[in-house]
């Protein structure tokens, strides 16, 4: 497993589950990360994202006031802010199908379950790292490149997604 210095990283962390952040945070620390902001519900994380440099998120999905998937949405859609396109990591005990998909589709980056362990959320952070997913735009959906593949979509039609870098 490939090291990297993530010190110069900012990291935002927003559970309802005070012990839960805790965890995160030892976690975090243990890779090398310091700048760690907390928030306790969704309408206090958007408040840290309007008033701190954030570099990556690491949201619940049961967040309170607004919910995990309803503040990426927000996230997203502000074209004025340079937050939509941090990185979101979504964790979740609730792992249907359905719910990764709608958190997926809202534009989270990466998706965790939970109860999480320290390997799985450093290979998250290591894959947003090394692999940065371009973002795309269509009628309904802005945020990261979902299709995880790309050198399979040969597809040139009409409705083809654009790459935002490219618009």
């Amino acid at each position: 497993m490939r090291i990297f210095d993530m010190s110069d990283i900012s990291v935002l962390v927003a559970d309802p589950n005070p012990y839960m952040i805790k965890i995160i945070r030892a976690m975090l620390r243990g890779f090398g990360i310091t700048k760690i902001r907390e928030a306790s519900d969704g309408a206090i994380a958007l408040e840290e994202f309007k008033t701190h440099t954030i570099d990556v998120a690491i949201f619940d999905y049961a967040l309170t006031t607004l919910d995990g998937v309803e503040l990426t949405g927000l996230l997203r859609g502000d074209e004025e802010s340079n937050s939509r396109f941090v990185p979101i990591i979504m964790l979740s005990a609730y792992t249907e199908k359905k719910r990764v998909e709608t958190a997926r589709d809202a534009g989270i980056t990466e998706f965790l379950r939970k109860p999480l362990c320290a390997r799985d959320l450093y290979l998250r952070l290591v894959e947003i790292i090394e692999n940065p997913r371009e973002f795309v735009r269509s009628n309904h959906y802005f945020g990261p490149d979902r299709r995880r593949n790309k050198q399979d979509n040969k597809y040139t039609g009409d409705d083809r997604r654009l790459d935002f870098a490219k618009i």
